[in-house]
């Protein structure tokens, strides 16, 4: 991996990927189709950023962030995949899971929260589950992010050090940074009995965050079927009259910030 993308580099890069984007999410639309993308990876891999930067161009009625946090006691008694599944998409939309079902396979493997006969299971049920999704005409994709330890441990201490990414440290990250190794082998088992003909996986690397969203998004779309449908044809009028400004009468506005 060479040097890093420049911030600028990346943005005009990332440009024409974002008006495919936005093409992409204009055919759902128009054929009712059905898109569920996974992003699994170790900690700090980078899946919100990816997650942020394929989404902000979208429109949020349409395509929609998945982000579960840990199962209540009543969703532990359910079939696993069912806190899931009440989330995918409908006709149409878009979903993006940040991180997915197959926690199962990887941190609950890991931490010791799911025995060793669930993670089994697992294993067997989930290309039956994923089956089930693609023969039903729902298209899947399923990314893994990954990252070298060194690089995990220089955002993990970039989380510490900056309090406006503290929110994303936990006591579980901070654990499972001994568990590096024991990561690499879950995935290792993850994909031999997950990485199917129907529903592969597609591994990225992200030790360059921007340049690891750019390979992604490029090959998402790069999968999908023909997506060109023309937008609707608009024409603006020109007002009957000149622009006037806002009146109040009730109310009148907040003093901006700062106070002048």
């Amino acid at each position: 991996m060479g040097e890093g993308l420049k911030r600028k580099e990346y943005e005009a890069l990332l440009e024409p990927l974002e008006e495919e984007l936005v093409a992409m999410a204009r055919w759902v639309a128009a054929t009712g189709a059905r898109i569920c993308i996974l992003f699994e990876g170790r900690d700090t891999a980078g899946k919100g950023g990816a997650i942020q930067a394929m989404s902000h161009v979208l429109n949020p009625r349409q395509c929609r962030v998945v982000a579960l946090s840990a199962p209540s006691e009543r969703e532990k008694g359910q079939w696993y995949f069912q806190r899931y599944a009440a989330h995918l998409p409908a006709a149409g939309e878009i979903v993006l899971f940040d991180r997915s079902w197959y926690n199962r396979a990887g941190v609950e493997k890991v931490m010791g929260f799911a025995t060793g006969p669930e993670v089994e299971a697992f294993l067997r049920h989930a290309p039956v589950f994923e089956k089930l999704l693609i023969d039903d005409g729902m298209l899947l994709f399923k990314y893994w992010l990954a990252c070298d330890q060194e690089q995990q441990e220089k955002r993990l201490h970039e989380r510490l050090d900056d309090p406006l990414k503290r929110w994303k440290l936990s006591p579980i990250d901070l654990a499972a940074r001994e568990q590096y190794g024991a990561y690499t082998k879950a995935r290792e088992a993850m994909l031999e009995a997950t990485h199917t003909r129907h529903a592969p996986w597609t591994l990225v690397d992200f030790n360059d965050q921007r340049r690891g969203r750019l390979t992604l998004i490029r090959d998402l779309l790069d999968r999908l079927p023909d997506t060109r449908v023309d937008p609707p044809a608009l024409e603006m009028k020109p007002l009957d009259e000149k622009p006037t400004k806002e009146k109040f009468g009730v109310l009148q506005p907040i003093r901006p910030f700062p106070n002048a």
